[in-house]
């Protein structure tokens, strides 16, 4: 049963989410930090607002905090935002690039009578003896 586990364990599915895992806690407060720490005050710099907690109105005695929803809103916009274009733009432009290499040339070639593949440097098909 040990030895179960210990496969279990040492697979690669379990290895590699876990190592996702890690990384993605890491870098979601890479994420948090650039959204709180540069974007916000650059926004509430140019809008004259940095935070919008105090924008409440009340209706028959109930508060609606539309500033905290605000808040959050440009919060998860300001994430998505850096995630795109710090994190899925670059990885798809390293993808488009290593798609882009020219392909491996070919070893082997097709016989010309029994369409068999044979080596590109081949004089005789060695399946039918066909000179090529």
């Amino acid at each position: 049963m040990m030895k179960e586990f210990k496969q279990f364990l040492l697979r690669g599915n379990v290895v590699d989410l876990a190592v996702g895992v890690v990384i993605g806690a890491a870098f979601g407060t890479i994420v948090t930090s650039l959204v709180t720490d540069i974007l916000t005050p650059l926004i509430g710099a140019i809008a004259k607002v940095p935070n919008f907690d105090g924008l409440v109105f009340t209706i028959n005695d109930s508060i609606f905090k539309y500033g905290h929803f605000l808040n959050a809103l440009i919060s998860f916009l300001l994430v998505a935002g850096a995630v795109f274009f710090f994190v899925v733009k670059p990885v798809n432009v390293l993808i488009s690039r290593s798609r882009n290499e020219p392909p491996a040339d070919p070893t082997t070639k097709k016989c010309s009578q029994c369409l068999s593949e044979i080596p590109i440097e081949a004089k005789r098909c060695s399946h039918c003896t066909e000179l090529v």
